[in-house]
């Protein structure tokens, strides 16, 4: 039986492939998610494969085709480079394994569409991150916007703005090439969370700039080597949803002054401030009609992190119905940066053409350290 039938019981088997800095993040938690049972992680460099085996005692460990092949392996959570995210989670849809992956979804709309095609052809699931807006902080406002406590929802205004990753990443270049920069590196975590807020996008405008043709590497072994930039390093984008809601976001790599996570909606009846996006916790914030200070809002339920999206998948497979992150919504999100690229390039509003549904809350008792299965 495939692992697309999911009518096991039991922890739900997983396979990570990509042994690298972010696998700690996950395998934190899918290492602990009882739901969950990590059998094997594989990566190219077999040698950083047994490394993060040993360290979360994972059984086993090799090259991808490992996981790939491994008969207790439903999940195959994708945690290569951006360049690898389609090939890998082709293989695995071929190998009839559902498929998480982190962001971006695809590079481009062919690939991307290609993937959604495949999956649904193999009858196997599609999940990606950022799965950030499972997380208490960015739940909790989805409560309070459902509540009607800003009223309806109107606008939005978004700021990533740092000085750039050249000043401290040892190896920085890849986050300057296509496919990175700070749209295509952070906007997802934005994008998904406005589309949580006010449904999908109906079409994008923006303008960028590149201020400098070259940058040099500022820390670590390769300090003071140059490297070319290869994309807008500075965007401003609007985006208009089919809702008739619109937003105004920044993403900076040119800015002298670290301004990040800031995330304000406001309603016909009050502002909310949201939590940096890029996180599964934070303070959130809100300013009523006629107010003259921020009331604090605590936020409630689970924050574990990086691995919340693949237990909701997880449970979603065995009870048969649809997890919240899935590629749908990663596609729509990849399809409205690429539209905002496009608008760069054309000076034009850009149509985003596809959709996507808005996932249901999260339950706030929703407990990942829970036995459900």
């Amino acid at each position: 039986m495939s692992a697309a039938a999911g009518t096991g019981r039991g922890p739900v088997g997983v396979a990570v492939i990509g042994a690298g800095n972010i696998s700690k993040q996950y395998l934190d938690n899918l290492t602990t998610f009882p739901d969950l049972k990590v059998h094997v992680i594989a990566d190219l460099f077999e040698d950083a494969a047994a490394a993060r085996a040993a360290e979360y005692g994972i059984p086993e460990w090799g090259a991808p085709e490992l996981a790939l092949n491994h008969p207790d392996v439903e999940i195959v959570v994708n945690l290569t480079i951006p360049a690898a995210h389609v090939e890998v989670a082709t293989a695995a849809v071929n190998a009839g394994k559902h498929v998480w992956s982190e962001k971006p979804f695809s590079l481009d709309r062919e690939s991307g569409l290609g993937l959604l095609k495949a999956a649904d052809a193999a009858g196997v699931r599609l999940g990606c991150a950022p799965d950030t807006f499972l997380g208490a902080g960015l739940q909790t406002a989805r409560r309070l916007i459902e509540s009607g406590a800003i009223g309806t929802p109107l606008t939005a205004r978004t700021v990533f703005q740092v000085p750039g990753p050249d000043l401290w990443h040892p190896n920085p270049a890849f986050l300057f090439q296509k496919g990175a920069g700070p749209l295509f590196d952070m906007a997802p975590y934005y994008l998904t969370a406005l589309i949580q807020s006010f449904g999908p996008i109906a079409r994008v405008a923006a303008v960028g700039s590149t201020s400098r043709a070259t940058r040099t590497v500022g820390s670590g072994p390769k300090a003071g080597e140059e490297f070319a930039v290869e994309v807008p390093t500075h965007v401003s984008a609007i985006a208009e949803f089919e809702s008739g809601a619109s937003s105004h976001s920044v993403y900076s790599f040119e800015s002298p002054r670290l301004e990040m996570g800031f995330v304000e909606i406001t309603g016909t009846e009050a502002t909310i401030s949201l939590p940096d996006p890029n996180n599964f916790d934070g303070e959130l914030r809100l300013w009523r009609a006629g107010d003259e200070e921020w009331t604090v809002v605590p936020a409630t339920g689970p924050a574990n992190g990086r691995g919340m999206g693949v237990l909701d998948m997880a449970r979603s497979i065995r009870a048969g119905i649809p997890h919240r992150a899935q590629g749908q919504l990663a596609y729509h999100v990849l399809d409205a940066m690429v539209s905002i690229a496009e608008s760069i390039d054309t000076g034009t509003f850009i149509t985003v053409d596809s959709t996507a549904t808005v996932a249901p809350a999260l339950p706030e008792d929703w407990d990942p350290a829970a036995t459900t299965l």
